[in-house]
């Protein structure tokens, strides 16, 4: 029986066979290697990377499409909004201290299953996602460039990040309406030493108005905080490097 996709999930379906392979060379599995896969739909990327792995995690939350899922001998299905899951909880169930992430992600919740992650990254070896391509722009994007903001900041801050991969929207059942990519996300081996919670908050308040001098914005955040440091906010929240911020997050815990 054809499955039909659902809006609410905000299902698009890979079906471009030769994307398919080269998502997964990107990737790279080994064999018995812990894995993850993100909304595996309806197995596209999913049999190819079992294939190569021996066996596969696999998170749904679309209750047919884990029934079918279940049916494969060679499927850990986790039955769950991906919000809820516990990455760490699941490398300790699979006895490792880290596993791989991969997935093409519900474009309408991307940045909140992110920044999840982002809370689990010690037990993250890498991370391959399929997104919209206007976000992967925002997640590489470089100071001083339109698309720089807080989500360039947080992620940089943590991960060294790549975009392998174009992808036309004619590569999936439903085609979307928007152009996708996929991203490789490592984490770095020694990040500098931040609170995320104090970062994030920093971040927020200097993209608030992205377009007024920081001194609008960061600057009334640092003098309320009675921040004796020195911070120029001179510049507007797009000319400052990642460093800076994280630099800044440090001097004021």
């Amino acid at each position: 029986m054809k499955h039909i996709p659902r809006k609410r999930f905000g299902q698009h379906f890979l079906s471009d066979q030769a994307i398919i392979d080269a998502i997964v060379r990107a990737i790279a599995p080994v064999p018995g290697e812990p894995m993850v896969e993100i909304g595996p739909g309806l197995a596209a990327l999913t049999q190819p990377l079992v294939e190569r792995l021996g066996r596969l995690t696999v998170v749904e939350l679309d209750r047919d499409l884990a029934q079918r899922l279940r049916a494969h001998g060679q499927l850990d299905v986790i039955e769950s909004d991906v919000l809820k899951v516990d990455f760490t909880a699941v490398a300790a169930r699979l006895g490792v201290p880290k596993v791989r992430v991969v997935g093409n992600l519900p474009y309408n919740i991307s940045t909140p299953i992110l920044f999840h992650l982002l809370e689990h990254v010690q037990a993250i070896e890498d991370q391959h996602f399929m997104l919209q391509k206007e976000v992967i722009d925002r997640m590489v994007a470089a100071p001083a460039t339109a698309a720089y903001g807080r989500l360039s900041v947080m992620l940089q801050w943590r991960y060294a990040m790549e975009d392998v991969l174009f992808v036309p929207p004619e590569s999936f059942d439903p085609p979307p309406r928007v152009d996708s990519a996929v991203v490789r996300m490592v984490p770095r081996s020694e990040p500098a030493a931040v609170q995320p919670a104090l970062l994030e908050e920093l971040v927020q308040v200097a993209f608030s108005q992205r377009r007024k001098l920081l001194r609008h914005t960061l600057g009334r955040w640092l003098e309320a905080r009675q921040f004796a440091g020195t911070f120029d906010t001179q510049r507007r929240a797009e000319e400052v490097p990642v460093a800076d911020y994280v630099a800044l997050a440090q001097a004021c815990s």
